[in-house]
């Protein structure tokens, strides 16, 4: 038995401190403030200028990620100082006062007279056209904080994204951008002493990467272990490249002339890695081995083995599970990585391929809440960067998973093969053979729809869930021929769209003379379809009425403190 609320819930907030300061979201430590030259150094103050002055770009959105947002007005201020302070030729070819440097304009050209005619024939810009550059803070994202987001920049239609923290390096759809790592600090000789005590046999193949917050300690890594003794190595370098055989990463040239020699090398990671990038490397690399950075206190930091074995075998159970779902979600969780709508509809076919009915969902920001709204929806499919990609559904109601898990959750049970190899960016998927894929549905298609034709659709070999062994009756429901029936709804007339009409008892309903499981399930399975569903009317056929419902007084007052009817009590 629940016991009774004692105390408002802590969504509500009590009287007496409506008007006390709350907790900011972010803070900063006074012994952590960066100076003037680290905030440089950090932020790269100088090349983001360079590649704005080369540009000239007009309109500049800064993106920082939530924990670099308390650096994000000192940014500004550096940027800011550093544009206004170009040095600008007028168009009369003199320069503002005080100006150091001078330009040499043709061959010879010693006397003052004749710089300043070079000098005046070589402006571009008038005095109307002046570049003035305007910059912006992008305070919050719309999705995921690796990503760029060309979303909330095209709401002050920028030129490019300056994309500060770590990234995912996914090719945007239409912004350049300036990526700022924000290096952060690393000591390379404990680093080295882990190394040793991993490797002792400096024959072994490793490679040297690390998170692109301390991918700038590569290259002194490498060259220090060299020092030692060490002559099987590789410092990997960042490219924007997601689907390379190491995720944004160079390989050796002998891995790049032959992809499967990458399970000859052993991985020393900088940094823990994106779980995404651990599960796409789990099977192609020897081993993989991380040195921890966020060790507390002064304790020496210990190389930790990754061991993806149990993650692995968890996402291959949730893709078991959801091989007789019948409605799929579609969650859009970016509007900016390139070739987005083209898995989009890449995904949309291999649903209505497998018989099934898909629904598609623009959320932003995923979560638990916002996905169980929608109850009809067996399972997800999220389109988003190769580490976005990858969500932990324990939180949620229903499974959500990547392109690459669908493809083999809509195989039949004799073609799923798991051969513990994984797959994160969806740029891959649309790499794939076209010819296979295709002669791979045509076979499926085409033996389906000649045993509908044939057969009665009881005849259908039946469907068992794996896990629990039960009959699955309705798993492809867009395979479902449709009844003669529903075959004369009139299309022709204005409301043909919004027609819901119910078939026949364990038939599917149908929207407009096509099937909808969405439909079948509102009518079937939900308890409230909305305003005015909380009640039966019922019709009296001798008084020729309908019985009314009593009118009560509801909830009156602000959400902090209503009443209900005439009680004066506040909830």
């Amino acid at each position: 038995m629940g016991s009774e609320m004692e105390a408002a819930p802590v969504l509500s907030t009590p009287d007496d401190r409506i008007l006390e300061e709350s907790t900011p979201i972010a803070s900063v430590d006074a012994t952590k403030r960066l100076s003037d030259d680290e905030l440089s150094i950090t932020y790269d103050i100088e090349r983001t200028l360079k590649e704005i002055r080369q540009a000239r770009y007009k309109r500049i959105a800064l993106q920082f990620p939530d924990d670099m947002l308390p650096d994000a007005p000192r940014v500004f201020q550096m940027l800011s100082r550093g544009l206004n302070s170009e040095e600008v030729v007028h168009a009369n070819g003199t320069r503002p006062a005080g100006s150091a440097e001078q330009t040499n304009v043709g061959f010879g050209a010693t006397d003052a007279n004749s710089i300043t005619k070079g000098v005046s024939q070589m402006s571009v810009e008038s005095e109307g056209e002046k570049w003035s550059p305007r910059l912006y803070i992008l305070a919050d994202t719309s999705y995921g904080t690796c990503c760029v987001d060309e979303v909330a920049a095209e709401h002050v239609d920028a030129d490019v994204v300056v994309h500060y923290g770590r990234s995912c390096l996914s090719p945007t759809a239409r912004l350049p951008v300036i990526y700022v790592f924000t290096c952060k600090p690393l000591s390379t000789n404990p680093v080295v002493q882990a190394f040793k005590e991993i490797y002792p046999d400096p024959t072994t193949k490793v490679i040297l990467a690390a998170d692109v917050t301390y991918t700038h300690h590569v290259p002194a890594l490498y060259e220090s272990l060299v020092k030692e003794g060490y002559t099987n190595l590789f410092a990997t370098e960042v490219v924007h490249e997601p689907s390379s055989a190491i995720p944004n990463r160079t390989v050796p040239e002998s891995v790049g002339a032959a992809p499967e020699t990458l399970s000859d090398w052993q991985l020393f990671h900088v940094s823990d890695p994106p779980t995404a990038l651990l599960m796409t490397l789990a099977s192609r690399v020897a081993g993989i081995h991380i040195y921890p950075t966020d060790t507390p206190g002064n304790r020496k930091p210990k190389p930790l083995p990754a061991s993806t074995a149990a993650a692995l075998r968890r996402r291959y159970a949730i893709t078991t599970r959801l091989t007789t779902v019948p409605i799929w979600g579609i969650l859009i969780n970016t509007l900016s990585v390139k070739n987005y709508l083209h898995i989009v509809d890449h995904v949309k076919e291999q649903i209505a391929a497998a018989g099934k009915k898909s629904y598609m969902f623009v959320v932003g920001k995923l979560n638990a809440a916002k996905v169980a709204n929608f109850s009809e929806i067996g399972g997800w499919v999220v389109i988003g960067c190769w580490e976005s990609s990858l969500v932990d559904s324990k939180d949620f109601w229903k499974p959500v998973i990547t392109p690459f898990e669908l493809e083999l959750a809509l195989k039949d049970d004799a073609e799923r093969v798991w051969t513990g190899a994984w797959q994160s960016d969806f740029q891959a998927i649309l790499d794939k053979p076209q010819e296979s894929t295709e002669e791979g549905e045509e076979s499926t298609n085409g033996a389906t729809m000649d045993d509908d034709d044939m057969s009665e659709p009881e005849s259908a070999p039946p469907e068992f869930d794996l896990r629990t062994g039960r009959y699955v009756s309705h798993s492809r429901p867009m395979r479902e021929p449709a009844s003669r029936a529903s075959a004369q709804i009139d299309g022709s007339g204005p409301s043909a769209a919004r027609t819901l009409a119910r078939r026949a008892k364990g038939d599917l309903a149908m929207i407009g003379g096509a099937v909808s499981p969405g439909a079948e399930f509102l009518r079937s399975q939900r308890t409230w379809k909305g305003l005015g569903s909380d009640f039966d009317i019922r019709y009296d056929e001798e008084d020729d009425q309908e019985d009314s419902t009593l009118v009560k007084e509801g909830r009156k007052g602000i959400a902090r403190g209503y009443t209900v009817g005439e009680s004066n009590e506040k909830h």
